[in-house]
C-alpha cells in the first residue's frame, strides 16, 4: 500500500440557491458523482440528515481513503464540504458542480498536503 501522504480539500461555497441548499437528494448526488469521478470507496452508505423546516443537509460517508463531509447552510447561502484522502489523488472540478448544480456564485478550494512522517 502506498502510504507516501495524502490530502484534503476544504470547499466553501457562496451563493447558492437556497432550495439546492435543503434537499438531501442533491447533497447524495454530489457525493455519488465525486466517489465515482475520483474512485473513492465508501465503506456504508452515506449518512444524511435534513434539518427541520427551512434547514440545511449533512451529510458524511466514511471511505476506506478517510471521509467525505458536508454541511449546507441554506440561511447563509452556503455549503462546506471536506474530502480527506489518505493516499495521493488528483484535484477535482469542485467549482464546477457546486456552479452548476447548486448556482454556486462563488467557491474556494483550499487543498491541504497530508504527508506521512516516519
Amino acid at each position: 500500500m502506498d502510504l507516501t501522504g495524502g490530502c484534503e480539500w476544504i470547499v466553501e461555497a457562496h451563493g447558492c440557491n437556497t432550495s439546492a441548499l435543503r434537499d438531501p437528494a442533491k447533497v447524495e448526488a454530489l457525493f455519488q458523482q465525486m466517489v465515482r469521478e475520483l474512485s473513492l470507496h465508501p465503506l456504508h452508505d452515506t449518512t444524511m440528515h435534513k434539518f427541520a423546516g427551512e434547514g440545511g443537509v449533512t451529510g458524511f460517508v466514511m471511505l476506506t481513503e478517510s471521509h467525505l463531509a458536508c454541511h449546507t447552510f441554506p440561511e447563509f447561502g452556503s455549503l462546506c464540504l471536506n474530502l480527506f484522502c489518505c493516499r495521493p489523488r488528483d484535484d477535482w472540478n469542485f467549482a464546477e458542480y457546486l456552479q452548476r448544480e447548486f448556482a454556486a456564485s462563488s467557491v474556494q478550494v483550499r487543498r491541504v498536503e497530508r504527508p506521512y512522517r516516519p
